[in-house]
């Protein structure tokens, strides 16, 4: 790899941020915080190589664009951080209770050994699958998107990030959104440090600041990207966030008529529940059988009923996201009510019975005794449907618009196939793949930072 003189102060830096992380996190541990700032210290300094050696330093090469520049330094920051978090880890790992390390105790005894490598030996067998068919598909996938490849072709030229500066084009009347956005969280921040709690009816500000700072970070990410790009983000936030709202809205509505005592409530559950079953390309299939503009059983219904024609969704693009979110939440519709009624089937009903002796309506019960009694499934069905819809909504995308009208229902997954298979772009569709797998990381962990907290597994 080659050292070009803008690296010698980056690796400084990172070096000595590890060096007062591992210090700080180290004597939190109870260990010794030298050894903290010279073990973190070299781990931030060793770390950007996990990033720089494989990108061979290229974007810090001469005539590079700022763009270029910008995205070293991020890849830059990313092996850093990773470095430096495992050192951190490892510190709080081995400290034991009284501000002992493990390494000092001196424990060499063969019971401390076997205990210390059976775990391991019981881990390696899962261990080699996820290494084989996760980790190493995710390294390839990125080295891939470091290189021109192409299908057919025998070479597979180095192509530095051009792959993802591509995607990437940041525009003035998108950054512009940004300051009145922060300027929101910052005046909301202010007004509630300053007593603001005390006005009538503020106790919903922290939500609103919540609700603000999301829509600052969407605003950043849609106008981190160029034109091209910026509508898929767009469409598959839009498809994401209507398939997994309306899904659980609908879903638990329906999970609660079903946990009344209905008569021929199993049958109705078991009708319910079967569209889990069906793959998303067979649910694309069934929904354009229905919706089809010519042949539709929808159109046919509507035009025998009525005197109005069904709108046609292959032109309208609102209408077609709208079929999509349909067709998505219908086929996840059943997984939801199963573990809504799962979760209905274990709410405490003397304590809904002591909140209706108290004079609590129904919808006061629901709203607060039965939803943050099902928090914890709540938390789960919003991961596995985010996972989803960013995944296997293509499916149904590929049978039902094929992306279309105008690119209207591409969302990230759609276009890496077209990308990859049908351009044959391989090197440019690695590189999208690493973008979603990037959004989905990040919408994740904002799940269990934000959602994760307001969990309640105590009914």
């Amino acid at each position: 790899m080659p050292v070009y003189p803008v690296l010698l102060p980056l690796f400084a830096v990172a070096a000595v941020a590890g060096a007062m992380i591992g210090r700080a996190a180290w004597r939190f541990a109870g260990l010794p915080g030298y050894r903290g700032a010279l073990i973190v210290g070299g781990a931030g300094a060793a770390g950007p190589l996990l990033t720089m050696v494989p990108l061979r330093a290229c974007t810090f090469e001469p005539g590079r664009t700022a763009l270029d520049y910008a995205v070293g330094v991020v890849a830059f920051a990313a092996g850093a951080g990773v470095a430096i978090a495992a050192a951190v880890w490892l510190g709080r790992a081995l400290a034991v209770p009284g501000g002992v390390s493990r390494l000092d105790q001196g424990d060499r005894s063969g019971t401390f050994r076997t205990a210390a490598w059976l775990p391991l030996g019981l881990l390696l067998p899962t261990l080699a699958i996820l290494a084989l068919f996760l980790y190493w598909p995710l390294l390839e996938t990125l080295r891939m998107s470091t290189h021109t490849v192409r299908l057919g072709a025998p070479r597979q030229p180095f192509a530095c990030v051009d792959n993802y500066t591509r995607l990437l084009g940041p525009t003035l009347e998108w950054w512009l959104l940004l300051p009145a956005l922060l300027l929101g969280v910052a005046l909301l921040l202010g007004f509630v440090t300053r007593g603001g709690a005390e006005w009538p009816g503020s106790g919903a500000l922290p939500r609103v600041r919540g609700w603000l700072t999301i829509a600052t970070v969407l605003a950043a990410a849609t106008a981190l990207f160029g034109p091209a790009y910026r509508s898929v983000f767009v469409t598959t936030m839009i498809l994401t966030s209507g398939t997994v709202v309306i899904g659980l809205a609908v879903g638990l509505a329906i999970a609660v008529l079903l946990s009344q005592p209905v008569r021929g409530r199993g049958i109705y559950r078991t009708l319910l529940i079967w569209p889990y079953a069906i793959s998303p390309p067979i649910a694309g299939i069934l929904f354009f059988v229905i919706f089809d503009p010519l042949s539709g059983i929808a159109g046919q219904v509507v035009e025998t009923l009525t005197p109005w024609q069904l709108p046609n969704y292959r032109t309208d693009p609102s209408l077609a996201r709208a079929v999509v979110i349909l067709a998505s939440v219908w086929k996840t519709l059943g997984f939801t009510i199963l573990f809504y009624i799962a979760g209905l089937q274990n709410v405490s009903s003397e304590m809904l019975e002591a909140a209706h002796l108290d004079g609590a309506n129904a919808w006061q019960r629901f709203r607060w005794f039965v939803v943050p009694a099902l928090s914890p499934i709540t938390f789960f069905l919003v991961v596995t449907n985010v996972t989803y819809a960013f995944f296997e909504v293509f499916g149904t995308i590929n049978y039902l618009t094929r992306g279309g009208p105008s690119g209207a229902t591409t969302d990230a997954m759609t276009s890496i196939v077209q990308v990859a298979q049908v351009q044959g772009s391989f090197g440019d569709g690695a590189a999208r793949s690493m973008v979603l797998f990037a959004m989905v990381l990040a919408v994740t962990a904002w799940q269990f930072r934000s959602t994760g907290r307001r969990v309640s597994y105590s009914n």
